[in-house]
């Protein structure tokens, strides 16, 4: 029964952090060459900035964030996997895998990351998905949970397919959610890794193709992308006080210098504030936050931010597992975040964080319980029952 106990909290933990706000209001006007564009700060999933932002388009080896968050979250990251001939020879950019080769998950994280290679994002697939159709329902499932409701994945690497396509607010919205996780931040912020080729005298040394890692103050990710159908793709982020932004565009001539333009324009017009501390007591009640709740406003918007204490009904699951409430946060008597009520003794204080607070919920809606057991229940089904290509 503490197992049984244990793991209700968990999954209640796990829920409470996949919606993200897509909320932009009027700023200073900034333009960029791209036919689609958007800028979201990481930590709130604010989106500060679209330009045809639901425009549904080809996001050629963009598309590997999704693999990488996908594989980081239900593979093992020291697990050997056997380059099977699907990924052999895989047209595109490569990292120029051998037939029955064996790498570790990690490494064909970097070289898929750093390097694009079409090749590790195929194995990859094939070793956590079992096939790459598995892979690819995972991919979808996964999008569904981030609230990527103008998204759909046919493969892992991003080579044009017919009815393979995202959108910029969607992508914004996937790398948010991705550099959350600490390895996704490590790999994609590495401007160089070296790898061992067991089948050569020298090792693999991967150079980033993200030229943003080397030309932006602060830059710390996150991938390129090119098809000629899709044009020149780019998603970076970059860090500045505390405060992590990322952009994403698409079909862009200049994609460096609008990058640059649009990481300054966030860092300038959106600073961070953080409006509660977690341990802080919250007033007009007996109980604590349980997380920070930061946000990025304008200096107009600052003074139109309320909040709001929301108890839990004592029969109510979340009550049970230690929530008595929330607190919200409002523009306008619009939610844009909030953080839950803990009694000043609760465990979930001395967890990280990230584990006891959610964002507000996006237009979509919050994937349900249910749908989040039955992903992960289906991949467990297809390990058990189909095998792991090797």
């Amino acid at each position: 029964m503490k197992r049984i106990g244990m793991l209700l909290i968990a999954l209640a933990c796990l829920c409470s952090a996949f919606s993200w706000p897509v909320i932009v209001q009027a700023a200073p006007s900034v333009s960029t060459h791209a036919e689609a564009a958007a800028l979201i700060d990481v930590r709130s999933g604010r989106v500060l900035y679209s330009r045809q932002g639901d425009k549904p388009m080809r996001v050629a080896s963009l598309t590997k964030v999704m693999t990488a968050i996908v594989a980081i979250e239900n593979g093992k990251l020291s697990s050997m996997v056997k380059v099977g001939k699907n990924a052999f020879r895989k047209e595109g950019s490569s990292i120029y895998l051998r037939l029955n080769e064996e790498m570790s998950l990690q490494h064909l994280l970097y070289g898929m990351m750093l390097r694009s290679g079409n090749d590790a994002a195929t194995a990859i697939a094939e070793h956590v998905g079992g096939t790459l159709d598995g892979f690819v329902y995972m991919m979808n499932e996964k999008a569904k949970m981030i609230g990527m409701t103008h998204s759909s994945f046919k493969n892992p690497h991003g080579l044009d397919a017919e009815g393979h396509y995202s959108t910029a607010n969607d992508m914004a919205m996937l790398t948010a959610y991705a550099l959350r996780n600490p390895v996704f931040q490590e790999i994609v912020k590495t401007k160089v890794k070296k790898a061992p080729n067991p089948n050569e005298r020298w090792d693999y040394n991967w150079l980033n193709k993200n030229k943003m890692l080397h030309i932006y103050e602060g830059a710390d990710g996150v991938k390129t992308g090119y098809t000629k159908l899709a044009k020149r793709c780019l998603i970076s982020s970059a860090t500045r006080n505390g405060q992590q932004l990322a952009v994403v565009t698409l079909n862009d001539s200049d994609d460096w210098a609008d990058h640059a333009k649009l990481l300054d324009y966030g860092f300038k017009n959106y600073p961070l504030e953080t409006f509660i501390r977690k341990g802080d007591a919250v007033q007009g009640s007996d109980y604590v936050a349980g997380a920070d709740f930061a946000y990025p406003a304008l200096n107009e918007e600052k003074s139109r931010i309320s909040s709001k204490i929301v108890l839990n009904a004592a029969n109510s699951t979340s009550f049970r597992l230690g929530e008595a409430g929330r607190l919200q946060y409002l523009i306008d008597g619009k939610e844009i975040g909030h953080v839950v009520l803990l009694p000043k003794d609760s465990p979930r204080l001395k967890q990280k964080e990230g584990s006891a607070f959610s964002f507000t919920e996006s237009s979509a809606g919050e994937s349900s319980l249910f749908e989040k057991w039955l992903y992960h229940l289906h991949f467990l089904v297809r390990v058990l029952f189909l095998g792991r290509s090797n």
